[in-house]
């Protein structure tokens, strides 16, 4: 068979986002030609890779045996790519990364100016965004997630860990007093996770345990990014990331309280990626140096506390 690389790459395209029209809107090109590619491709394979139906696309049993092995052809050919180009100018190319918008307001976006200047031939094309992405299906090369399992397809790295303190502003306590006792809570304005109800359920630390504290909120939002911002411009109190709250912390914007009152318990962060991806070199670049970036910020010990 005489197979065009590109015909091969655009039928696993195909595949994963279920339409003709779809694969030539991300290439930005006509139908016709995404169709006249497919055309092309089976007549070199000589068989019928997919069922066009007025229901969409399904794949034949050979485009099933294609789809696999075009997939691991891809991923060899880019990786050996990505091999060559590497030792003689360093990591390059485009890494496509899928993160919150706090994880990369907070951590993504300061740690990019270092990352240019160590490796200056990547581009970063950044999906911020709560849900999780289909990383198949969605071209990610990198997924920046926390305490999340992953199935078989993919390979997860631990590249750093969280944990949760209360936070204000210092507004906020000028105006209200700071609390010395998890019980003074009762008479703050608290700020709730309305996506992540559990997120509303504070430990509380000491033996034996006291109960959890249960935060309804008097106010309540279902974005991490608005919430931060909420503490920050002093509308009250809530538990925070440590590694999002740390910046504003050695700012002096935020103030940790109640340290020895709550629990901490460490989350593990993770990197993760698609099996067939995860040796590229422009990858593991990435993932090296924001492993880096996370054992730098400072942790919540290291961090001043509140003080009557």
């Amino acid at each position: 068979m005489q197979l065009q690389l590109d015909d091969v790459a655009l039928f696993t395209r195909i595949a994963q986002l279920g339409t003709l029209s779809a694969a030539a809107r991300e290439r930005n090109v006509p139908v016709s030609q995404v169709t006249r590619a497919l055309t092309r491709l089976e007549a070199a394979c000589g068989v019928r890779l997919l069922h066009r139906t007025t229901h969409g696309l399904s794949l034949t049993d050979e485009g099933d045996t294609l789809l696999a092995y075009g997939q691991r052809l891809l991923d060899t050919t880019a990786e050996l790519d990505s091999e060559l180009s590497g030792k003689l100018s360093g990591p390059s190319g485009w890494v496509r990364i899928s993160v919150s918008p706090l994880m990369a307001e907070c951590v993504i976006a300061p740690s990019l100016e270092g990352l240019y200047q160590r490796w200056p031939l990547l581009h970063l094309d950044i999906n911020a965004d709560d849900r999780i992405a289909d990383m198949a299906r969605d071209g990610i090369d990198v997924a920046i997630r926390t305490g999340a399992s992953v199935s078989d397809t993919l390979v997860a790295r631990q590249i750093g860990e969280y944990g949760r303190t209360l936070y204000a502003s210092p507004r906020y306590l000028a105006r209200c007093g700071t609390p010395q006792h998890p019980d003074d809570l009762a008479h703050h304005h608290l700020i709730a996770n309305s996506a992540s109800p559990a997120l509303n359920r504070w430990s509380r630390a000491g033996q034996p345990a006291p109960p959890d504290l249960l935060v309804p909120g008097q106010t309540r939002t279902d974005n991490t990014a608005l919430l931060l911002s909420l503490v920050v411009h002093g509308v009250g109190i809530s538990r925070l990331h440590d590694l999002m709250a740390a910046p504003w912390v050695r700012s002096g914007a935020l103030v940790p309280l109640l340290q020895d009152h709550f629990a901490s318990p460490r989350i593990p962060i993770y990197a993760v990626m698609l099996q067939e991806r995860h040796r590229l070199p422009k990858i593991r670049a990435c993932i090296d140096y924001w492993a880096e970036c996370l054992a730098k910020l400072a942790l919540p010990g290291d961090m001043p506390q509140q003080r009557a």
